[in-house]
């Protein structure tokens, strides 16, 4: 649906230089998904998602939608490329002279429709983003999680193939983030639209995203379906993103207590080993650990963990301490790898 090819996005810096805010991405974002780009501030996030529709013309490369190369049309096919490009903002940026009614119907007016013809598409975006008996209001009456409905609905009005989000939820408290969030994703679902959406919140990564690209300094240092990002990031950004949300670091209490005991303890015992353990789907209702304890004749000790939920799937995060033979312990870990589970060893911590 949506190719970025080779798109580098450069402006001069403050001293004349060249700044590049966007550093030769490429990103295939499939029909129907709702694909998440995230970064810190400054990553160029939004740099690229302006790239999308042009609003930011790339320095090099090319943005195809749909089969259509955006960066070889001219401004009349650019305008009508537009159309089929929906794009909410995380300030509104509603008309505070015009109603909730006025304020959708405006793209449709500027497309020479007729009154009729407009009412006929507004009142089921009314109906659709739950503002219906809100629509003889004007921006200053209504919150800011309307507001943003207002924005989607408009965005909508064009009947758009793409969405794009940027920043949609940032401005907003947590719970309108969640009810935002479940909007867009039942608007995925309806109307089978593209959704791109920009963030630096990982929690609305985890809420609705089916695959995410993370951003830094310009560039895409990582990318895929976002259960397998969350289960095994690559890049130390990525891993402090998802801590946001899902830890990924054991608490500097728990640290103090394991080194504490391991300094206590007899290595005649066996050897301690240190794992984080990330579970997937059914293998958190499963009960693996007490297997690997019958089967390998090992004791473990649970540091830190969590139970969380990512696109409908259950994920779990384990901190454990396991104490064996050395032997026993490496045949363990690989039984849990070969049962779904991602291993990772962080001795290297204590």
């Amino acid at each position: 649906m949506i190719k970025i090819q080779a798109v580098t996005q450069r402006f001069k810096g403050a001293n004349g230089a060249a700044v590049d805010a966007v550093k030769d991405v490429d990103l295939i974002i499939n029909k129907g998904e709702i694909f998440g780009i995230i970064g810190r501030s400054g990553a160029g996030k939004s740099t690229l998602v302006r790239t999308l529709n042009l609003l930011n013309r790339p320095t090099a490369g090319k943005i195809i939608i749909d089969g259509k190369d955006l960066t070889a049309l001219n401004a009349g096919q650019l305008r009508e490329a537009r159309r089929e490009i929906g794009m909410i903002f995380q300030h509104f940026n509603l008309l505070s002279s015009r109603t909730v009614y006025d304020n959708i119907a405006l793209p449709l007016e500027l497309a020479g429709m007729s009154k009729t013809e407009i009412n006929a598409k507004v009142t089921p975006l009314l109906e659709l983003v739950g503002l219906t008996a809100l629509k003889d209001r004007y921006p200053a009456q209504i919150s800011g999680g309307q507001k943003q409905r207002v924005g989607i609905a408009r965005a909508l009005a064009n009947d758009p193939k793409v969405l794009l989000s940027d920043e949609a939820t940032s401005a907003l408290d947590p719970e309108t983030t969640r009810s935002i969030l479940e909007l867009l994703q039942k608007i995925n679902k309806e109307l089978g639209l593209t959704i791109v959406l920009i963030t630096h919140q990982m929690e609305v990564i985890k809420q609705i995203c089916d695959r995410m690209a993370v951003m830094e300094a310009g560039e895409v240092i990582e990318h895929g379906q976002v259960i397998d990002i969350f289960r095994s990031p690559k890049h130390p950004v990525t891993r402090s993103m998802i801590g946001d949300v899902i830890s990924q670091e054991l608490p500097s209490g728990v640290l103090q207590r394991l080194r504490a005991q391991l300094e206590k303890s007899d290595a005649s015992e066996g050897t301690d080993h240190l794992f984080r353990l990330a579970f997937i789907g059914d293998s958190v209702s499963q009960p693996l650990l007490s297997e690997v304890v019958r089967k390998f004749n090992l004791d473990f000790s649970i540091l830190h963990g969590q139970i969380d939920e990512i696109q409908g799937q259950a994920f779990g995060s384990l901190a454990i301490l396991a104490n064996g033979s050395s032997t026993d312990i490496a045949a363990a870990m690989a039984y849990l790898n070969a049962q779904g589970v991602t291993v990772e060893e962080l001795n290297h911590v204590i």
